[in-house]
């Protein structure tokens, strides 16, 4: 898989699709402890037809590179992974942390977003409960079994034990460092005041039973949106691997719409 280099990282994607296609590239941001594979099935359908662009964030996947203290550093990576490829305009995808780096490149490169999907995410980190004491015994219990009980709970009930056993073991294998530092990165992230800036056409697709980054808090950064579609599905936090297809056929009818 080709790489960049960049501030002691080694970033690595997948740059498919039709380069003369008329439409803009579109471009995946996977989230926390994830990776680009999360993107499977909808750069399957898109690269089809347009270019494609998805990587593993620093630390992450395939990547190498420690954590950073801020979204912002994580948004700069991907605005050179664009210079890289010479990418002036995209549409920009992001799940979960990486909505809220999607959310950070539209506000400070507004001319490069032509629109911007929002999966799982929201613009002000405000924990529930569980998950605030789920944090606070971080460094209390095992790594791998805070790792466990995170990605547990962002499946909806019923999704296949073999299927969420497989993504756990994958957040796993993301370093200690990297999780956690993020992690503070995104407790301090917040954009929910700045969010009436972001004037490209956006579409907000969440799941009913996310229990992470719960639907209210996402209605919360719509309302603040001028020009904001909402799909509410039913699964959890997970939409990418839950429910690929309904998830796909949403961003194709949204990324396809006349303006």
């Amino acid at each position: 898989m080709p790489q960049l280099e960049i501030d002691g990282a080694a970033l690595t994607y997948d740059d498919e699709g039709p380069r003369d296609a008329a439409d803009v590239p579109v471009v995946f941001v996977h989230g926390w402890t994830a990776n680009r594979h999360r993107w499977d099935h909808q750069t399957a359908h898109f690269s089809a037809r347009r270019r494609v662009i998805r990587l593993d964030l620093r630390g992450h996947g395939e990547s190498t590179g420690a954590g950073v203290p801020t979204i912002a550093h994580l948004a700069r990576d991907v605005v050179a992974l664009l210079d890289h490829l010479g990418v002036e305009r995209c549409a920009l995808v992001g799940h979960s942390m990486g909505g809220m780096i999607a959310q950070t490149i539209a506000l400070a490169h507004p001319a490069r977003v032509e629109r911007l999907v929002l999966v799982n995410s929201i613009g002000r980190m405000a924990y529930s409960r569980g998950r605030g004491l789920l944090m606070a015994a971080s460094t209390l219990v095992p790594f791998k079994l805070f790792v466990a009980a995170n990605i547990q709970r962002a499946f909806a009930p019923g999704y296949p034990r073999e299927e969420v056993r497989a993504h756990i073991r994958a957040s796993a294998a993301t370093p200690r460092e990297v999780v956690m530092t993020l992690y503070g990165a995104m407790r301090a992230f917040d954009v929910l005041d700045r969010a009436g800036e972001i004037s490209v056409p956006t579409l907000m697709v969440h799941g009913y039973h996310d229990v992470q980054l719960p639907v209210r808090q996402m209605l919360r950064l719509a309302k603040a949106y001028p020009d904001a579609v909402v799909r509410i599905l039913d699964a959890g936090h997970e939409l990418p691997v839950e429910k690929p297809a309904e998830l796909t056929g949403a961003l194709d009818s949204f990324l396809t719409a006349k303006p």
